[in-house]
């Protein structure tokens, strides 16, 4: 149980910092007797760019685009220690699956870019459920992998001019409903086990379930973020950060089915 307050406490420090500190410039604050940094110099710093269709990925809203997401961050990891590389994804519709990021990287929508969640659910890979919370939420077995996902990364960057990311959420809240999921729905965005992550300029609508959820993570900023589902939607949390340290969240608009911002530390069963 103290594991569990303690991780409230760090957090809950974390955002009232945040909120006297303002959007401008890098920041310092001392937490614990160390220093930690709250905000990045730049958001588009990357030595190498391309775009989706550079490797194989089409625009209209029907072809999937799993392979070529994975196929491009793959190509793009090559670049972390030079630099890092930004993956640009420009207008259109597209339809992809979960896909992995990669550190030192940006993924970058442009205004009219719309990444589609596919609807098929038997394309979701299945990972084991968190340590923190030893169980689904939605069934007690694992849980379908998020949209974008990454672990034991750092400098990661999911950023645009207001690009949408549409989890197409309807199928699962309708499968949740009638108890015929498996396993637990997947999130829009998950990073784990991660340090120095920046989402911002984003619309997120229609999740399957949660939106946002940072986890076992460090040095985090959320901003300028608007996230929509319908207010009968299950369980689609707009920005759940979870076990995490040192996290700001500004200028973030959420209308959801269920928590706004929910501070989070897993249910202690290891």
């Amino acid at each position: 149980q103290m594991v569990k307050i303690d991780w409230l406490l760090v957090v809950l420090v974390g955002l009232v910092f945040s909120s006297l500190e303002g959007a401008e410039g890098r920041k310092e604050r001392i937490l614990g007797g160390s220093s930690y940094e709250l905000a990045y110099s730049a958001v588009n710093c990357r030595k190498h760019s391309a775009s989706i269709k550079d490797f194989g990925g089409v625009g209209d809203g029907r072809t999937l685009n799993t392979k070529a997401f994975q196929k491009a961050v793959n190509q793009l990891s090559k670049y972390a220690t030079d630099g890092g590389a930004q993956l640009i994804i420009p207008a259109g519709h597209w339809l992809t699956g979960s896909f992995n990021l990669t550190s030192h990287f940006t993924l970058f929508l442009h205004k009219d870019a719309v990444l589609l969640a596919s609807q098929e659910i038997n394309q979701w890979p299945v990972i084991d459920p968190l340590p923190s919370y030893g169980h689904g939420r939605d069934a007690p077995g694992g849980r379908y992998i998020s949209l974008i996902f990454g672990t034991n990364l750092t400098d990661v960057i999911i950023t645009g001019e207001n690009g949408t990311i549409d989890g197409q959420g309807a199928l699962w809240w309708q499968q949740f409903h009638s108890n015929k999921l498996k396993y637990t729905r997947p999130y829009l965005i998950e990073l784990m086990h991660s340090n120095k992550i920046q989402i911002s300029n984003l619309t997120l609508v229609n999740s399957p379930s949660w939106n946002i959820h940072p986890v076992y993570s460090s040095n985090i900023i959320i901003q300028g973020i608007t996230i929509l589902a319908p207010v009968k939607s299950p369980n689609t949390d707009g920005i759940n950060p979870d076990s995490c340290t040192n996290v700001r969240l500004e200028d973030n608009y959420i209308v959801s089915g269920d928590d706004c911002v929910a501070v989070k530390s897993g249910w202690d069963e290891y």
